[in-house]
């Protein structure tokens, strides 16, 4: 894999979503050259989060989006006045807790902490643990866990007050 391999795949999860998504399809492969790119519908979510947290290896899903077809993700304001947004680094499916059943990472009204985790993005077969880069309180939460969401795209509203 070369070091411009992951943002050319990640380009292309963002370019076949919107499509992905308004078709309604259950499943999407598409191969250029050697660029593959695979996206999925996850068939067991709570099942994929709890093997996770367990430590075993999660099922083959790959980037995968769980919006109904022909909906596109909310448009989100920018952060009302003095707060902060907390976006996602990465495009995957959003997970707000560490297993199924599990209590979120951070609720609406609750105390967050510059580094805390906040929850897990899924992509290409991976967790990754997201962190907070702001402190303060949860005024607003914008995804449900078990979405599709897209780098850059706001998770949570900040108040640092």
């Amino acid at each position: 894999m070369t070091d411009h391999e992951p943002d050319r795949i990640l380009a292309a999860v963002d370019a076949l979503a919107p499509a992905f998504e308004r078709a309604g399809l259950d499943e999407l492969e598409v191969a250029v050259g050697e660029l593959r790119v695979r996206l999925a519908r996850p068939r067991a979510p709570a099942a994929v989060v709890g093997a996770a947290a367990a430590g075993a290896p999660a099922p083959a899903v790959a980037a995968a989006a769980q919006a109904p077809a022909g909906d596109e993700p909310p448009a989100f304001d920018q952060a009302a006045p003095g707060r902060r947004l907390v976006t996602a680094p990465l495009t995957g499916v959003w997970y707000s807790a560490p297993s199924p059943g599990a209590r979120p990472y951070v609720t609406e009204g609750g105390e967050v902490s510059s580094g805390q985790v906040i929850g897990l993005i899924e992509a290409m077969k991976l967790f990754n643990e997201i962190k907070s880069d702001q402190s303060g309180t949860v005024t607003r939460v914008f995804v449900e866990s078990g979405t599709l969401v897209k780098r850059k795209q706001p998770l949570l509203e900040v108040d640092p007050g």
